[in-house]
């Protein structure tokens, strides 16, 4: 008799297995995922959001959500602290953008010296 080892057995069983649930997520990613907050800024406004999607819109630059994900999963952030910094961010970013548009760079006046404004018809 022959033992015969084959390595389709254990990928395909792996594979099957895989493929029914998604592999053991790590506690801090499902932490923030889950963790909601409100922040009262841009299209999050009136709604609940979780860290992870706050951490990942565009309002938090790649390299800052890198590092605060680092130093969160090294135990050297608490999650409120995170909270903290991500909705700071978020709502600063998302406030400036809001205010740029009026009087952007290029930006052309809305009233010139020679229009009469809506004050001086008063």
């Amino acid at each position: 008799i022959s033992v015969k080892s084959s390595s389709k057995d254990p990928v395909t069983a792996a594979g099957e297995e895989g493929d029914d649930k998604s592999p053991k997520e790590e506690p801090w990613k499902t932490t923030l995922k889950t963790t909601m907050v409100h922040v009262e800024a841009a299209e999050f406004r009136g709604h609940e959001v979780s860290l992870w999607d706050l951490l990942h819109s565009r309002y938090i630059p790649e390299e800052n959500r890198r590092e605060l994900l680092e130093l969160y999963e090294a135990g050297e952030l608490s999650l409120e602290q995170v909270r903290t910094v991500v909705t700071t961010i978020v709502t600063r970013t998302a406030g400036a953008e809001r205010a740029e548009p009026v009087n952007g760079p290029g930006a052309e006046p809305v009233a010139t010296e020679a229009e009469p404004t809506s004050l001086d018809g008063d």
